[in-house]
C-alpha cells in the first residue's frame, strides 16, 4: 500500500511540483491549498506524513502543525521561505519533525521524507542501538570506541557520531543540512563544507579496510554509508 502524504502548500506551482514528484516515486498524494482545508483533510484521510508550509491563509503552518501534534504523532515537515533560526525553532516547538527552507530542491525533499518516514517506523519506545559491528568496523557509542581491522583508532566526538548516524542506516542517503541537523544540532551556524571536512577524515581512517561496506559519496544529494 502506498505511503500516504498531505501537502498543505498555497502556492500553486510549488503544490503541483511536489505533487508531481512525490507521485513519481510511488506516494498517494492529497494536496490542500490553506490551512483550514490542510486540517480537514488530515481528519479524512489520516495521511501518513505532512509537508506543511508557514505562511498560509486561514490558519498559518504552526497553527495546523499544533492541532495535529494535539491528537497525533503523524510525520510533520514544514515547509518556509524563512531561514531564521527563530523560525526553524518556532517549528520544532510547534511539534515539526523537520523542516525545508524554500527554494529547496526536490532531491532533497524525498531524502528528508525517507528519513523522517524511518525514524517514525522506529518508533520510539526502543532505545536505539549504541554499538554497531559490520567486516573488521565497529562503532561503539557507548564506549565511544571506533575499533578498525581489530585496532581501536583515536576518533573525535563530531566524527564517530557522523559515522554511527550514517552506519545506523545502511544504504539510505542523507542530504548536507540533513547531517548537519541531526550530528551538529539545529543551532549550529556553519556550513555544509563541515559536513564534507568530516566524511574526509573519516575516509582516511576507514579506506580500503573491507569491501563489504563503505563511506560513498552521493553526487547532488550528500553521503550514505553504503553495505553491498
Amino acid at each position: 500500500m502506498a505511503v500516504s502524504v498531505l501537502v498543505v502548500e498555497d502556492e500553486k506551482n510549488i503544490q503541483e511540483l511536489l505533487q508531481l514528484y512525490l507521485e513519481k516515486e510511488g506516494y498517494a498524494v492529497t494536496v490542500a491549498s490553506d490551512g483550514g482545508q490542510g486540517l480537514a483533510k488530515f481528519h479524512a484521510i489520516h495521511p501518513d506524513l505532512v509537508l506543511l508550509d508557514v505562511m498560509m491563509p486561514v490558519m498559518d503552518g504552526w497553527s495546523v502543525c499544533k492541532a495535529i501534534r494535539a491528537e497525533s504523532q503523524t510525520p510533520v515537515i514544514m515547509l518556509t521561505a524563512k531561514s531564521e533560526t527563530d523560525d526553524k525553532v518556532a517549528g520544532l516547538k510547534a511539534g515539526a519533525d523537520d523542516y525545508i527552507t524554500k527554494p529547496f530542491e526536490m532531491q532533497e525533499v524525498l531524502a528528508r521524507i525517507e528519513a523522517v518516514l524511518r525514524r517514525s517506523e522506529r518508533g520510539g519506545n526502543e532505545p536505539a542501538p549504541r554499538r554497531l559491528t559490520f567486516d573488521k568496523l565497529i562503532i561503539d557509542m557507548d564506549a565511544f570506541e571506533l575499533t578498525v581491522d581489530g585496532k581501536k583508532v583515536d576518533t573525535p566526538p563530531k566524527e564517530m557520531e557522523l559515522l554511527f548516524f550514517l552506519a545506523s542506516s545502511p544504504n539510505w542517503v542523507y542530504t548536507r543540512n540533513q547531517l548537519l541537523d541531526e550530528v551538529w544540532g539545529f543551532d549550529y551556524f556553519g556550513d555544509s563544507r563541515t559536513v564534507d571536512v568530516h566524511v574526509k577524515r573519516l575516509r582516511e581512517k576507514l579506506e580500503g579496510v573491507s569491501d563489504q561496506w563503505c563511506l560513498k559519496t552521493v553526487w547532488g544529494v550528500g553521503y550514505k554509508f553504503e553495505v553491498r
